[in-house]
């Protein structure tokens, strides 16, 4: 079977009843609760779906200067994602609660550890009930003594905090913030000790990826809205960035079920980026 970005909930039911069935990863979360998203989790998910912590399993500890959701090392990630069933030979798909934030977050992370077969349940859970799919309260144990995931080549790019400085004002670089307005602006910032954005940087909300359904625009109006937002820029000179490399996510899996393919992403994000003082800040509209 083809690896789609995005599948239906039916396409998952269908493939779950197949001689190989995916692997499924629920990775829904609260920032402002970090417990809610496994409570969810206990109370009902999709059967056998093992649980992904954001905090826990998607990223590594925090220094203070790393931002607030930093990538673990990829050794350890490769043992998370063996942990939580995934084998080269897998088929992985993510979802969760909030629209598919942290399920971008963990495509991305899964792709970045050379994995192939990953996608995200366009709609998550919600649309998972909505085609009558039944929800467990048992939970999937994590295999303790999986083996880790063998480390292979990266299938997307990132870029440091000290390469995006350098390329800051270069015109080979469109630099997009998935953060909300008023975020983006500095009108307000709830998360982070200083508000802001980079320079340069223009602002789509991720939010802006999904119909009133939950589920993502079609992909000729994705395409359409991220190609007027670019200008004509090459996807391969965009660098998607939030507040934490979390949202920005959802934005480079929209361009890829666009077929806007080859973003990169700024991992650290403006979590990171504020943490120097040195950096420039820009408040405002673009």
């Amino acid at each position: 079977m083809n690896t789609p970005v995005l599948i239906s909930a039916e396409d998952l039911q269908l493939r779950l009843s197949s001689a190989r069935p995916p692997v499924v990863w629920d990775a829904s979360f609260d920032l402002t609760d970090p417990e809610a998203g496994e409570a969810a989790w206990r109370s009902g998910h999709i059967p056998a779906a093992h649980y992904a912590h954001l905090e826990r399993d998607l990223s590594a500890p925090k220094t203070g200067r790393n931002g607030r959701h930093p990538l673990p090392a990829r050794e350890d990630f490769a043992a998370t994602a063996a942990r939580l069933g995934v084998t080269p030979d897998t088929h992985v798909v993510v979802y969760d609660r909030q629209g598919s934030p942290y399920a971008a977050r963990a495509w991305w992370m899964l792709k970045w550890l050379g994995h192939e077969a990953v996608s995200v349940l366009d709609g998550g859970l919600a649309a998972w009930q909505d085609a009558g799919g039944r929800v467990s309260a048992t939970p999937t144990a994590p295999l303790a003594t999986a083996t880790p995931y063998p480390l292979r080549e990266p299938l997307v790019s990132g870029v440091d905090a000290d390469a995006l400085l350098a390329r800051l004002g270069s015109p080979a670089l469109r630099l997009v913030d998935a953060r909300a307005p008023e975020r983006y602006r500095g009108d307000v910032e709830p998360l982070d000790p200083v508000a802001g954005h980079i320079p340069g940087a223009l602002n789509r909300f991720f939010q802006l990826n999904l119909g009133p359904d939950g589920r993502f625009k079609p992909a000729a109006q994705l395409r359409q809205e991220f190609e007027s937002l670019l200008g004509g820029q090459p996807p391969a000179e965009v660098v998607h960035q939030c507040g934490s490399g979390v949202t920005a996510c959802h934005n480079l899996l929209a361009m890829e079920a666009a077929g806007l393919t080859g973003s990169s992403l700024y991992p650290g994000s403006w979590s990171e980026w504020c943490a120097d003082p040195a950096r420039p800040v820009a408040r405002g509209a673009a």
